[in-house]
């Protein structure tokens, strides 16, 4: 039997968002019901809203950084309690089968893993996320969240979080490395946090002065506007990684010049549209043009903890369910220090 939920979504591509109901699915033995209590708002969901990646599936209820409470669980859960303090990220199911799930890569599944929404589950309905007051999800996609960390700066790192953590894990961020950020936004801020965390050299690159003090605040040693041509002169050849955290198209040439010998540079925002690679500019120094995407569950469960044990949280604006069209806007403005996060209560 299945539950109505109140909920936020777009009727259609580029519509305004809207208060609804959507059906959940009853609660299965490895399942856990979780009364949402924030969920962030992601540059992701304005993408996907606006099919700025391709077709959509719509009605499209957006929210993939999603932090509550357990309200129920199923016959055979084991891992958490009702009363638990969870967290739901980008997916809530893959193959479980293939090399990559079964390495605990479950974000880069063989057959896809089934996104937290705008994606098709097992059952073959569509998946809603978590601007709504519910969410029903297989105990094995879900993560504890620390009591060191407060629900509503907790849900941004269910994606921004595990997208800078993970890259900065795999090329070996720590002591002794220098590392670069380029945008200070709601990914970036998060990226400059966990390199500093890790013990980095971190550097925040950004088209102007203007969040400087920001940046030295929030950890980095330098920062640099990239406005400025004599940025790159001055910075040429010193990072072992570059993380771009923006959407927009970067003068690629340029931010390789940046990298050391072995260098790589990993992008984790993602354009709308095709861009353009020089690859006489990637050769010298063997440098690298990589990506990454989020983190399986075990390392999401780990950067949480990490997280915790080090005082990391996201920065955040909370608002209410009814003011998510305007925080959009904000977000495609820049206007945001540095994740909004809706109060689930108000949906």
């Amino acid at each position: 039997m299945t539950t109505t939920v109140a909920a936020y979504a777009a009727p259609a591509a580029g519509a305004r968002l809207g208060p609804t109901t959507i059906e959940r699915r009853a609660v299965g033995e490895h399942d856990v019901l979780i009364d949402i209590a924030f969920v962030g708002i992601c540059h992701s969901d304005i993408h996907q809203v606006h099919e700025g990646w391709g077709a959509a599936i719509f009605p499209m209820v957006p929210g993939h950084e999603i932090a509550g409470v357990v309200a129920a669980r199923g016959s055979r859960v084991t891992a958490f309690d009702v009363g638990a303090r969870v967290g739901v990220g980008c997916m809530v199911d893959s193959c479980r089968l293939c090399a990559n799930c079964r390495a605990g890569l479950e974000q880069y599944c063989a057959d896809g893993p089934v996104w937290t929404y705008n994606s098709v589950g097992r059952d073959g309905r569509p998946t809603y996320g978590g601007y709504a007051r519910t969410v029903v999800v297989d105990e094995n996609y879900v993560v504890r969240v620390p009591d060191a960390l407060s629900l509503d700066v907790a849900a941004p790192l269910l994606c921004a979080g595990i997208t800078a953590y993970s890259p900065l894990r795999h090329w070996n961020a720590g002591p002794g490395s220098r590392v670069a950020v380029v945008g200070l936004g709601g990914l970036g801020h998060l990226g400059v946090r966990i390199a500093h965390a890790l013990g980095a050299e971190v550097t925040v690159l950004s088209q102007s002065l203007r969040k400087k003090d920001d940046g030295l605040r929030l950890g980095a040693d330098h920062y640099h506007a990239t406005a400025d041509p004599a940025t790159f002169e001055e910075l040429a050849g010193r990072f072992d990684l570059v993380l771009n955290t923006v959407s927009a198209p970067l003068d690629f040439a340029a931010y390789f010049s940046l990298l050391r010998t072995d260098g790589a540079l990993v992008n984790l925002g993602l354009p709308e549209d095709p861009v353009h690679v020089e690859l006489q500019s990637l050769s010298g120094n063997r440098r690298s043009l990589s990506s990454s995407g989020i983190g399986g569950i075990a390392e999401t469960q780990e950067m949480l903890d990490f997280c915790a044990g080090h005082g990391v949280a996201a920065e955040i604006e909370t608002i209410r369910a009814d003011q998510v069209n305007e925080a959009y806007e904000r977000v495609l403005r820049s206007d945001v220090r540095y994740r909004f996060v809706i109060d689930a209560a108000t949906v």
